[in-house]
């Protein structure tokens, strides 16, 4: 499994948009049902418009009808964790027994759940 999303989120990050940074991310989400889509980082001179790889994968999926993600892989060169904003919008459409995957260009890999990277978490439940 994880090899299919690290070749598609390894693809993801070469079209990345990232001028200012020059980091080149890229994500790749399964989602419940089996589907996969990827998603780049894209800068933007004013930083707040910039959007990390990961919530573009979520994003395209959630458009596409899929709320519920299995599991998420994350590609930088030097392999990055996930930043603080993408793993609370991960809460919206996953447990804390997410499986997020982390690569590098050297093939490395870590493998954690979001409730070990977002320990007590804001969910969806807080809201009821």
């Amino acid at each position: 499994m994880n090899h299919e999303l690290r070749l598609r989120a390894k693809d993801a990050a070469t079209r990345a948009h990232s001028p200012y940074s020059k980091a080149k991310v890229g994500s790749a989400v399964k989602t419940a049902d089996g589907q996969i889509y990827e998603g780049c980082n894209i800068e933007n001179a004013s930083f707040g418009g910039t959007v990390c790889a990961e919530r573009v994968a979520i994003w395209k999926a959630v458009s596409e009808g899929h709320k519920k993600l299995k599991s998420i892989y994350v590609y930088t060169v030097d392999g990055w964790p996930p930043c603080g904003m993408c793993l609370q919008v991960m809460t919206e459409f996953a447990d804390g027994n997410l499986e997020i995957v982390i690569g590098d260009e050297a093939g490395r890999e870590t493998i954690l759940k979001l409730k070990e990277l977002l320990t007590n978490a804001f969910t969806p439940d807080h809201m009821e």
